[in-house]
């Protein structure tokens, strides 16, 4: 069997797949306007038939892991169809989301009888004023609910992401709160260093602070550094025997981040991106048509690879085609 595999000896079992780039809320790091449409590219989102077949391909290629992401991906009608499609007919062996959340206290019973496998919900801060500044929307203490839901169903594998800015999330009372969250929980919390992209250099340059003041921070609370699993992503783990839940860190700018790479990335519009931050990409729809394309779709994909970079180059300022996180999935 054909795997993906790139010059430089890395493989990529896991898929992040955006199913839209709609997104409902505002965050200053990513969509501080609000959601506005590409004008300049009418094409629609990929449809249930062609991601069904593409899964079919990556599973078939070696992808063990699919992250369905958007913009928000579970503001596609479609959304749970295309889970189950997933989870039932594709081979692939694990789904999972990354949500922000939103009505998670009305869907968590359809999430949990759905078949996923795991879920990222990105909460920027414990603190509701501090939630409603980052992301434009007043609704922590609902997602909170949602949480607890998921938790009373005895849903696995939840965890919460928060992007670290200097100034408004990153001080040791925000740590310990997070730390006092996950003290009796099997929750992972997980801090993404903020990343520049190509429409947010004057927030980058205003709140960058570099994920080395959290890891100082687990550090000197005896937390220890966990080995990654294969299907593992870009987050270093960190355990505590006195704690249920982990603390993990996603440190984009630190050396020799790029080396651990283990995902491709798949546009809402069907464009396979090698990278985030890559400044190359193709559209590989037109071959997710019909199932007699399989074989082509398999072939075209792993040729792409060639041309997979050995770095992002984000600390030299290179942010490639990423204008902000939703078209790609973050």
């Amino acid at each position: 069997m054909n795997i993906l595999k790139d010059s430089f000896g890395r493989r990529f079992p896991y898929i992040r797949l955006s199913i839209t780039d709609v997104c409902n809320f505002k965050c200053g790091y990513c969509l501080p306007n609000g959601y506005k449409i590409e004008k300049s590219d009418n094409r629609t989102f990929i449809n249930t038939d062609e991601i069904g077949r593409l899964a079919k391909a990556l599973s078939q290629l070696g992808v063990s892991k699919i992250r369905l992401t958007g913009g928000e991906p579970t503001v596609r009608k479609d959304f749970f169809e295309i889970v189950k499609i997933l989870k039932k007919n594709s081979g692939i062996k694990k789904t999972v989301i990354t949500t922000n959340g939103y009505r998670l206290d009305k869907i968590a019973n359809d999430i949990k009888n759905s078949g996923l496998d795991g879920i990222n919900i990105s909460i920027d801060s414990l603190n509701a004023d501090t939630f409603k500044k980052i992301t434009g929307h007043d609704r922590l203490e609902e997602i909170l609910k949602g949480v607890k839901k998921l938790k009373n169903l005895d849903f696995k594998n939840i965890k919460i992401n928060a992007v670290l800015l200097k100034g408004v999330n990153d001080s040791d009372k925000d740590f310990n709160d997070w730390a006092e969250f996950i003290k009796n929980n099997e929750i992972d919390f997980r801090y993404i260093e903020l990343m520049q992209t190509g429409e947010n250099l004057d927030y980058f340059n205003r709140y960058h602070v570099p994920a080395k003041k959290f890891i100082d921070y687990l550090n000197n609370n005896n937390w220890v550094i966990q080995t990654f699993g294969k299907d593992a992503g870009p987050s270093k783990n960190y355990l505590n025997p006195k704690f249920k839940g982990k603390f993990g860190v996603i440190a984009p700018y630190s050396e020799d981040f790029c080396k651990s790479c283990n995902r491709l990335r798949i546009t809402a519009k069907g464009d396979l991106r090698l990278c985030l931050f890559g400044n190359t990409g193709i559209n590989i729809r037109h071959l997710m048509q019909k199932d007699s394309q399989l074989e082509e779709l398999k072939d075209l994909i792993l040729k792409q690879l060639n041309f997979k970079k050995e770095s992002h180059y984000l600390e030299i300022g290179e942010t490639g085609l990423t204008k902000n996180l939703s078209t790609t999935g973050g």
